[in-house]
């Protein structure tokens, strides 16, 4: 036998083989970034909860930590994020601005899952307790990268706010307002009384498994491509 590589086969595979590694490094990366953030959320879910203070704070600092905060919500800044599958029913998750008492300052608060309309056009009409309330959940930072799967529909209510977002923007969202507000948002917790809806939220580590399988199926690809091209181009002596 003899091997004599065709110089076509052999840049393919310069292309294809650093490719393929790079996609299994980046799903291996991303289940890395999952597994350290669950291990961050089970430390700090371990800890006592803090009262979110009424001046900016390190949005790191609180990331999944439990929190507490007492004051009133405002619906008038109200919206709904769209997209959002609840034991698989489309509706939205509910943020509402919740001014601190004695203060100027606003955290958003996730209250949770409501079902969308059958008449997309539309959206639910959505209640809000008045008066103060004690807000107690799990503080999260909003991811900054996204997809838009297009611009927003056009559901602006009666005094022009825009109501339903694809996504939770918080750059945009600060833009639109005149107050200020912390950079994080409280998941409500599934046992607070204060004006919640359906609330199942998922853990850091979900479908870690499926990055790993992917990362696996991904060097595979190029451990493939290496073997296809040593036996194409292993020729018998004539």
């Amino acid at each position: 036998m003899r091997f004599r590589p065709r110089c076509w086969s052999t840049l393919l595979v310069l292309l294809l083989v650093p490719l393929f590694i790079s996609f299994g490094q980046w799903q291996w990366n991303k289940a890395n970034v999952k597994e350290s953030r669950q291990a961050l959320r089970d430390e700090r879910n371990a800890e006592p909860a803090v009262q979110v203070p009424s001046s900016p704070a390190d949005p790191e600092s609180l990331r999944y930590r439990q929190v507490v905060a007492r004051g009133t919500y405002e619906p008038a800044f109200q919206i709904l994020v769209d997209n959002r599958i609840h034991r698989e029913r489309a509706g939205y998750h509910v943020l509402t601005p919740l001014r601190l008492e004695g203060s100027e300052m606003r955290v958003l608060v996730n209250r949770g899952w409501v079902p969308a309309l059958a008449d997309h056009s539309h959206w639910p009409q959505v209640e809000t307790p008045t008066g103060v309330h004690e807000v107690t959940g799990m503080a999260v930072v909003p991811g900054t990268r996204y997809l838009a799967l297009g611009p927003d529909s056009p559901s602006v209510d009666s005094s022009g706010w825009q109501v339903v977002w694809q996504n939770l923007d918080l750059v945009r969202y600060q833009k639109l307002i005149n107050f200020p507000l912390q950079p994080m948002v409280i998941e409500l917790a599934p046992t607070s009384l204060a004006g919640g809806f359906a609330r199942e939220w998922p853990r850091p580590d979900e479908k870690i498994e499926r990055h790993i399988g992917y990362a696996f199926q991904w060097w595979g690809f190029a451990v493939a491509t290496i073997i296809i091209w040593l036996a194409v181009n292993l020729r018998r002596q004539s």
